[in-house]
């Protein structure tokens, strides 16, 4: 019985959380694209491709979640069924609902921005476009993490038989699913400062663009180092042969270590991008000097990531 609810439990939230990260940031856009419709009706058809192809991307995480509930409910039963067979799908869970549900509202913020930036520069509509979904793609990157993490775990867990390998599947998707929540923000809070900078001056597009480019990959970098853990958790380290209380713990907090080491570093790295985005908009002659001093920040805010990593590392191979 108890096995039966994790598992019928966790499907439910996976599609239920991720629809309503989806569903609320799908609002938002709504909102944001009708209130620029009656601020500038000549530029309506512009703002309703904007909002339709922004909420289809916003969309991707309700897919997923969905996805994943289907591949769980189609999937065969373990021939033995026991808690520790059960358990690791909590860690599926974390790793897509986390991911989901944040996306899902962030996600919305590039649209929103697009849809004001439209109602500025009306016959600039096509490359906003296309700035919106390039920014909003990348920021769907993390789901693709988590995916891979899920579909991981969920081969390995027939052949769970202790508490703390149970343990060591939760913690791969407590690390790719929280680690995943700083950048993303960082990543949104960014494409929404780019984008309106396209609104405020036009001319500044291809700088911003070249800009944007390198600062997202920065920004996500933590989403790697989270996987790297994650990968490692899920197959560098032997398997676990008995019931180990101490290592059940020291996997669990090496995910945690490095999911919420990540968080300040994604959000801090997007907001300091979205600064310089700002700047370069309204002074297009010092983008040189503007995205150097940025870049230069970001990878100094980076460096706190690998402090999580190595803790992790530690607590991994030699508590």
């Amino acid at each position: 019985m108890y096995t039966e609810f994790i598992h019928y439990t966790t499907i439910a939230l996976i599609v239920g959380v991720n629809s309503i990260g989806a569903g609320i940031g799908e609002g938002l856009s709504s909102i944001t694209a009708l209130e620029s419709i009656s601020q500038q009706p000549s530029a309506r058809a512009q703002i309703v491709r904007i909002a339709v192809l922004g909420m289809a991307l916003i969309e991707t995480a309700a897919i997923m979640g969905l996805l994943i509930s289907f591949l769980l409910l189609i999937s065969s039963e373990p021939e033995v069924k026991n808690w520790y067979t059960y358990l690791p799908e909590i860690g599926i869970g974390i790793a897509i609902c986390l991911v989901g549900f944040v996306i899902g509202i962030v996600s919305a913020w590039p649209v929103q921005a697009a849809c004001r930036a439209v109602t500025r520069q009306p016959f600039f509509s096509q490359r906003i476009l296309g700035f919106m979904v390039m920014t909003q793609a990348l920021i769907q990157t993390p789901l693709v993490a988590a995916l891979i993490v899920a579909l991981f775990i969920k081969t390995q867990t027939a052949n769970v038989s202790t508490l703390s390998d149970s343990c060591r599947l939760i913690a791969s998707g407590l690390s790719v699913g929280l680690g995943s929540i700083g950048p993303a923000i960082g990543l949104s809070l960014f494409a929404k400062a780019a984008i309106n900078g396209l609104g405020i001056n036009r001319t500044a597009y291809n700088k911003l663009l070249s800009f944007t480019l390198i600062s997202e990959a920065i920004i996500e970098t933590p989403v790697i180092f989270s996987l790297v853990i994650a990968i490692i958790l899920l197959f560098i380290i032997p398997k676990p042969q008995t019931d180990d209380s101490l290592a059940a713990i020291a996997f669990l907090t090496a995910g945690l270590c490095t999911g919420i080491g990540t968080l300040g570093p994604g959000i801090s790295s997007g907001k300091t991008a979205a600064s310089a985005c700002k700047q370069i908009a309204r002074n297009p002659e010092l983008h040189s000097t503007l995205s150097r001093l940025s870049i230069f920040a970001q990878g100094l805010i980076e460096t706190c990531v690998i402090y999580a990593i190595l803790i992790s590392l530690m607590l991994i191979f030699f508590v």
